[in-house]
């Protein structure tokens, strides 16, 4: 049976409780080309349910709905399942299982939340801030996880003072900070105006990190590893300077007014 949900914990929690006694269930929020005689449910959430669930799941495992949250950030096209499998031997087993690493279900969610956390790790320091002229901080970023809103308090502990947006460009969604509070709002096509002084302080940026560079010594399958090259199209550093440069083989950075 494929059951097919809406990507929410309380759809999750409710298709969990319908595929419990399934054999081999399927789920998923995306599409699934169905085979000649394959059953199908889609989910319609049940609220009271999802909480009768998620109770009984905390009461085996205290921190297992943070597991789920993880989980269902990940951009791994299998979440989905590799979520339900781990509930079920969670309500199976009765106790936490994120250390039972033997059991295949285990394995499976530890490596996506592992993933999840070290994309979280790698943006705290791939974050590149531009300055506009409201005096606010922009930055564009595209993770392969969805994790804008869990980058806010790196940055919000270090400029408590300075408001923020992290704009998730392939999400459509963006991370903002007032200076006060943080909320998280759908926002596609963002039109940003830069400070005046915003590119030439991004120039000087790329021609300090052109002069650190040492061409004889380069290795690039190893910068490859750190910074994967999936990243370098919003990172300044990896664009070419103004004063016409060689660049690095990135994309163009940002202009001064993003559409």
């Amino acid at each position: 049976m494929i059951y097919f949900y809406d990507g929410t914990k309380e759809a999750f929690l409710t298709a969990l409780a319908l595929s419990f006694h399934d054999g081999e269930p399927f789920l998923t929020s995306g599409n699934k080309q169905l085979v000649l005689g394959q059953e199908s449910v889609f989910v319609r959430t049940d609220v009271e349910r999802a909480k009768k669930i998620e109770a009984r799941l905390l009461s085996f495992d205290k921190d297992c709905m943070g597991d789920l949250d993880t989980i269902l950030r990940s951009g791994e096209p299998n979440k989905d399942n590799i979520a339900l499998a781990y509930f079920r031997l969670i309500a199976e087993k009765k106790r936490p299982v994120r250390m039972m690493l033997s059991e295949d279900a285990a394995l499976a969610a530890d490596e996506c939340m592992r993933r999840v956390g070290f994309e979280i790790h790698r943006f705290h320091g791939f974050v590149r801030f531009l300055a506009t002229a409201s005096g606010a901080l922009y930055a564009p970023v595209s993770p392969d996880n969805d994790i804008c809103d869990l980058l806010v308090p790196h940055f919000r502990a270090r400029m408590p003072k300075i408001p923020f947006v992290i704009h998730d460009v392939k999400r459509k969604k963006a991370a903002v900070y007032d200076g006060e509070n943080t909320f998280l709002a759908p926002l596609g096509e963002a039109e940003v105006v830069l400070a005046a002084d915003e590119m030439q302080w991004q120039n000087l940026w790329k021609k300090y990190y052109n002069s650190v560079n040492i061409p004889s010594r380069e290795r690039l399958k190893q910068m490859r590893g750190y910074m994967p090259v999936r990243y370098w199209k919003f990172m300044p550093e990896k664009q070419r300077p103004d004063d016409g440069e060689e660049d690095q083989g990135a994309p163009s950075p940002p202009s001064k007014r993003r559409k």
